[in-house]
């Protein structure tokens, strides 16, 4: 599936950067620091939403406040490529997955998995991932530290 790409001009940047940094921005707010007026934030993000530039809202957890310490990464070998659909699909439905990408390299995907301790994270890895029809093996990285987290701030980049 190929993306089509959306023009979008300095307003609509400035919109999403403000809005990644802090969704809950007001759009007072917003119109106010790019000189534009409430309805025209209003009319820039309905515009966006159509367009399916921005795909929903996100709550950010701090998942060990809650219990969830371990952050594992998973380079999942696939027996056969053509596999990638039907291994994604069982993927979607083991909740401790919380993103999964189909990559280049030596690994056919690249998932991660948050689980509340070293023994919870050996459940899901031998009762759940490694059972998926279509997985050959798993490779698991455990995160240590996560030094960055931010969003892609799109007026920073060169083009």
């Amino acid at each position: 599936m190929k993306n089509t790409e959306v023009k979008l001009d300095k307003t609509d940047h400035g919109i999403l950067s403000i809005l990644m940094m802090d969704a809950k921005t007001p759009y007072a707010e917003i119109g106010s620091q790019l000189s534009v007026s409430t309805g025209t934030v209003h009319a820039r993000l309905k515009k966006m939403i159509d367009l399916g530039v921005i795909n929903g809202t996100h709550l950010s957890v701090d998942y060990k406040r809650i219990g969830f310490d371990v952050i594992a990464f998973l380079g999942i070998y696939l027996e056969k490529s053509d596999l990638y659909s039907t291994v994604s699909n069982e993927l979607k439905k083991i909740p401790e997955v919380v993103s999964a990408h189909y990559t280049t390299g030596v690994y056919s995907i690249f998932a991660k998995v948050v689980c509340r301790d070293t023994d919870h994270l050996r459940s899901v890895l031998s009762n759940s991932i490694q059972s998926v029809q279509g997985i050959q093996r798993t490779e698991t990285f455990i995160s240590l530290q996560e030094s960055i987290n931010r969003p892609l701030i799109i007026d920073n980049i060169k083009i």
